[in-house]
């Protein structure tokens, strides 16, 4: 019997990490069935799915797990109290797509800017627009960027080659300039152009942004969101899209996903959705999670710092 580390990974990783993985006795599986089979036994587990809820169970199922492996920044889906009573280290996705999301951000302020969900509408329909549906000038505008970890960050970069003025809000200021703290972002909401929420999903900022945060923004400024659409009141966005209380919003994620197709959300006013594909919209992304995992498994046997590991009392 094989001494080695069990480890279970989903087979469409295998040809990037398995030329590392000498010193563990892995699972490749190929479907959801092999990944339970296998998950009570497994040392090491990388079990990412589509299906959180499927995926969720499977973890349920690791109760042996050492290290838990994940491309996932968020973990809100992850059984975190368990993981943390079995002793288990998850090392999560954050910052594995942190340029790319924020590129996406960034296409989602330019489609409200410009308006060319409108444009390509018309395209469509075979209509030669005479004027331009969007005539926002992004070049000197401002941006509140809320949670300034890799996303935010990125999104802060990419702006500034849009001489954006940016600000952004961490957990704690850190007395850098246009970093401001949790207790200080809301009564300063009026002064922006542009509202990203970049912040993970926790308890603590769940509906983050709702009535309130709505009414003190500007009539004109929109709402660009790559985080959760927990961190959203999608009740009182609906109320200030519908009564114009502000510009409008662009939505890569909500709550619940997929949004159900009779949601009064798909047919708001000034609402562009883009079905949280920011995850997705890249081409390396597996090889960044491989590579960084190879990195993480050499600590792991080393006992060194990993890469990312994800704080269960904050929950990310």
């Amino acid at each position: 019997m094989s001494t080695k580390p069990k480890a279970a990974m989903a087979s469409l990783v295998r040809p990037m990490v398995e030329p590392y993985c000498d010193g563990l006795d892995v699972t490749w599986f190929t479907s959801t069935e092999e990944a339970m089979e296998v998950a009570p036994y497994a040392d090491i587990g990388w079990f990412d799915m589509y299906d959180k809820d499927k995926m969720t169970a499977v973890i349920g199922a690791a109760t042996n797990l050492k290290w838990l492996n994940s491309i996932y920044a968020g973990v809100e889906h992850f059984p975190l109290d368990q993981l943390k009573a079995q002793g288990t280290i998850l090392t999560n996705g954050a910052g594995l797509n942190s340029a790319q999301i924020a590129e996406f951000a960034v296409m989602q302020m330019l489609m409200a800017a410009k308006r060319s969900d409108i444009i390509v509408d018309n395209q469509r329909q075979r209509n030669w627009l005479a004027s331009p549906p969007g005539t926002t000038e992004i070049d000197g505008t401002k941006a509140l960027v809320i949670g300034f970890g890799g996303i935010g960050q990125q999104i802060a970069k990419k702006l500034s080659g849009f001489d954006v003025d940016v600000t952004a809000v961490r957990r704690t200021a850190t007395g850098e300039p246009k970093v401001i703290g949790l207790d200080d972002w809301r009564e300063r909401l009026g002064e922006f152009d542009w509202v990203f929420v970049s912040a993970p999903a926790t308890g603590e900022t769940k509906h983050l942004l709702s009535t309130k945060e709505f009414a003190a923004m500007k009539s004109s400024a929109w709402l660009v969101n790559v985080a959760r659409g927990s961190l959203v009141d999608q009740d009182a966005l609906l109320e200030a899209l519908n009564s114009k209380a502000i510009g409008g919003a662009a939505l890569d994620v909500t709550d619940p996903e997929p949004l159900p197709s009779d949601h009064p959300l798909w047919t708001a006013p000034n609402c562009i959705i883009t079905m949280h594909l920011s995850g997705q919209a890249q081409t390396g992304m597996f090889q960044r999670a491989a590579a960084r995992f190879v990195e993480n498994l050499k600590r792991f046997q080393s006992g060194e710092k990993m890469i990312a590991v994800a704080d269960f009392d904050r929950g990310y």
